[in-house]
């Protein structure tokens, strides 16, 4: 199986985790959001799999471009 790296676009925090390791997601699914400057960004599965792991936890900071979770395809 291949590994997808979900990133990143903004700096900023992880507000809210929708989707835990070992979750089926679909392209196009949330897998979580963050916030930055009073903006909710989600991040959103580029292809379908299984949610491998999350490098992150809620509340934790971000850097753009930073690994967030990684993803199963």
């Amino acid at each position: 199986m291949a590994t997808v790296e979900l990133k990143s676009e903004v700096t900023g925090a992880v507000w809210q985790i929708k989707k835990q390791p070992g979750e089926v997601v679909a392209e196009g699914d949330i897998v979580m959001i963050l916030e930055s400057m009073k903006m909710e960004i989600p991040v959103i599965a580029e292809q379908g799999g299984t949610l491998k792991e999350l490098v992150v936890k809620e509340g934790e900071p971000v850097a753009e471009g930073q690994t967030v979770a990684i993803l199963e395809t």
